[in-house]
């Protein structure tokens, strides 16, 4: 058999002696393997983006929209707070209202919320500070709406005033100060509601003006995130049960009167979204790995043809079937170790670009660069085979008469 240094040295000679047949070769590979990285890479930094909008929305987040007006009242809400494993409760209830500043009025979506609500919603401000429940007319606004919405941005302590329309007729106008403005976010893809693009202000003064009691919603916060899905469960059974609703009718989603989603149900829905992208990404990156390994072996094939006389000297001069056969092997590994660094370079250069300018997390597994190089030596293993068979069983006079 032929020392594996000797062999390498032969193969490096053979590849250097062909430098367009070999490029080609390696090319096949490197398609292949850049394409298996950037899209894994791809796949693994989208589930990542979802995961983090998901966790933006709110701190282990319950969220309870009514179905139909005067739904939720003080009641309802005391059921939601005294439930166990609940750390926080706001109502939420949501007018567009014409908001007028420095004599530009336009069009923005007012809610009225509690004092918590910063905390359950994860809220951040960036200048200023939130409503308490001893405010009155404040208003905390949204970084667009600030920057964004008006002619001249808007800042903490400056005055806006607010008309919302109650009944059919008649408008009612007041003056707010903005107290708080909401720090931009770096994600709003995945969101009930965006803070964004809202004022909030005190919910007791919008009903008040409104000349109302009830409440649009509920945000709440579970205590334990590994039991946010039996906190949510409870609050259901409990809130069903104020509205009448049997236990047996429980399992009928449509029964309900109001929509509950959890943090955990939104993960999941994401997580599946993400699984589902990754695959697809994964099967065009294998699909474009096995139309390069075709290639190769197409190539291989070639060299076998065009080194027939080379591989008949080879014979004359006493090498057997297997040392041709693993002189061949060498060869094709050698040229997958190749494409898979070249391929694995390309690859994280064009997933990183690719995220970049998405603005998504750039994700790297260590494990998947590596995959990806035995996935390349594995492809220039099994490509090369069959025309390294093809060359060892090659008849010396045969190969020598080979014109």
């Amino acid at each position: 058999m032929i020392p594996l240094l000797n062999a390498g040295k032969i193969a490096l000679g053979s590849i250097k002696s062909a430098k367009m047949r070999s490029t080609l070769t390696v090319l096949g590979i490197v398609i292949g393997v850049a394409a298996v990285i950037a899209n894994v890479s791809l796949g693994a930094s989208f589930n990542q983006h979802f995961t983090n909008e998901v966790s933006n929305l709110g701190s282990n987040f319950i969220y309870i929209q009514g179905m139909q007006p005067k739904l939720f009242y003080d009641n309802q809400l005391k059921i939601v707070e005294n439930t166990p494993g609940i750390s926080g409760v706001s109502p939420l209830k949501s007018q567009a209202a014409e908001v007028t500043y420095m004599s530009e009025t336009k069009s923005i979506m007012v809610s009225g919320v509690g004092e918590a609500y910063d905390e359950v919603a994860n809220t951040q401000i960036g200048k200023g500070t939130f409503i308490n429940d001893n405010d009155r007319y404040v208003a905390i606004v949204g970084y667009d709406i600030a920057n964004e919405k008006f002619g001249r941005n808007l800042s903490v302590r400056n005055s806006i005033d607010m008309t919302f329309r109650v009944g059919e007729d008649e408008k009612i106008t007041k003056t707010f100060k903005v107290k708080g403005i909401i720090q931009n976010p770096e994600n709003t893809m995945v969101q009930a509601y965006n803070d964004n693009e809202a004022i909030l202000i005190p919910i007791d003064v919008m009903n008040e003006i409104l000349g109302e009691k009830d409440y649009g919603g509920v945000f709440a916060m579970a205590e334990d995130p590994a039991a946010i899905q039996e906190t949510s469960d409870e609050v259901d059974r409990r809130l069903a049960r104020s509205f009448g609703i049997s236990e047996r009718e429980l399992d009928d989603k449509d029964s309900r009167p109001y929509m509950l989603v959890n943090q955990a149900e939104i993960l999941e829905q994401t997580d599946m979204m993400a699984a589902a992208l990754s695959s697809f990404l994964t099967a065009v990156a294998l699909i474009s790995l096995l139309v390069g390994s075709i290639g190769i072996m197409n190539i291989m094939l070639v060299s076998v043809t065009e080194r027939t006389r080379e591989i008949g000297v080879l014979k004359s001069l006493g090498f057997t079937g297997f040392d041709i056969l693993f002189l061949f092997m060498v060869e094709s590994i050698l040229l997958g170790v190749f494409g898979g660094i070249l391929g694995g370079a390309v690859g994280i250069a064009g997933a990183y670009s690719v995220e970049s300018l998405l603005n998504l997390p750039v994700v790297f597994p260590l494990s998947l660069i590596f995959a990806g190089f035995i996935v390349a030596v594995a492809v220039g293993f099994v490509s090369g085979v069959y025309p390294a068979r093809k060359a060892a069983k090659m008849k010396p006079v045969d190969s020598l008469r080979y014109e």
